[in-house]
């Protein structure tokens, strides 16, 4: 069965980062509903180990891509190599034509780099210089970035962050969970790590995404997400607080994002129909990154969270 094969990658993925089910949860999401990833926490919380060990469960090549402030734009899309012996331009493609490409630290290389992505993670495509270039089909960018450090980054703009399904924000983890990561490591250094199973086939990845948008979504839900979204946009019909904490609302790739993955989600846990509580569960992971704060939300120590589970209070479901 379809689902028991996306089960066994997720046990895998729990087994290899340990006290992160939100993240597990948020890369089979990313997978399912068609999106890339923004993964986003302090150093040492496993975000480059688990986007490996999903490179691991998914049949497909996976480069890593270390950002850095000298990175050139040609470094990800590739570029025209002159053969002196044909004396011809011959495309050389770069890190971009893999099926799973991880942006680590996305923040460290400049504007120019990061909008060399923006293409990419839209239309699915690259274009050097007159010619533009069809990417896997199955293709996902899954970027990390470092919260903590703000010297030597860039920040990316709204427009990229836009491009993202969704934004998973990483914290410390507890006591408990700490002992368990360090049995894991003294596990792995002393025999083997935990074997992943039988990687998912491309086809079975494509399987799921067609059986995630064929699941049935009640009109009444569809009613919902649309004003969840509208909350962010016109804030002062639900609260003086909201309107005063938000400067701008999301943009229509908001909802899309929601409806995909809620549907993604349910689908994951076996439903055959979508449910309010997919949608919330992944409300705050679309939303986080495409709020526009205010200076007075910024200023009182509001962040995009606490703005998002107001609107889930603020906003009823018919």
């Amino acid at each position: 069965m379809l689902l028991e094969r996306f089960e066994q990658a997720k046990n895998y993925l729990n087994q290899m980062v340990i006290g992160q089910p939100e993240m597990v949860e948020g890369l089979l999401i990313a997978l399912v509903a068609n999106g890339h990833l923004l993964v986003e926490g302090p150093p040492g919380l496993a975000k480059t180990r688990a986007v490996k060990a999903l490179a691991d469960s998914i049949e497909g090549n996976f480069h890593r891509v270390q950002f850095t402030p000298d990175l050139l734009p040609a470094d990800l899309t590739g570029t025209d190599i002159f053969r002196q012996e044909t004396g011809q331009f011959e495309f050389q493609a770069g890190p971009l034509f893999h099926n799973l490409l991880l942006a680590d630290e996305i923040n460290r290389a400049p504007a120019k780099v990061q909008s060399a992505l923006l293409e990419a993670m839209a239309e699915n495509q690259i274009t050097v210089g007159k010619t533009s270039y069809r990417l896997p089909e199955l293709f996902l960018v899954l970027a990390t970035q470092n919260p903590i450090e703000n010297e030597g980054t860039y920040p990316l703009p709204e427009a990229q962050l836009d491009r993202f399904l969704l934004h998973l924000s990483l914290d410390y983890p507890g006591p408990d969970v700490e002992k368990q990561i360090l049995a894991l490591s003294r596990q792995e250094a002393l025999s083997t790590p935990p074997q992943p199973p039988v990687p998912l086939t491309q086809s079975e990845v494509f399987s799921a995404r067609k059986q995630a948008l064929e699941l049935y979504l009640a009109p009444q839900l569809e009613d919902y997400m649309v004003h969840l979204v509208d909350a962010t946009r016109a804030p002062q019909r639900y609260s003086d607080q909201l309107q005063r904490y938000l400067e701008w609302g999301v943009s229509p790739r908001a909802t899309i994002a929601l409806e995909r993955c809620a549907r993604a989600r349910a689908w994951l846990h076996g439903k055959d129909y979508v449910a309010p509580e997919d949608i919330q569960a992944v409300l705050p992971n679309v939303l986080r990154h495409r709020l526009l704060l205010s200076y007075q939300a910024e200023a009182e120590g509001v962040n995009a969270d606490e703005i998002i589970n107001q609107i889930i209070k603020l906003v009823a479901l018919s």
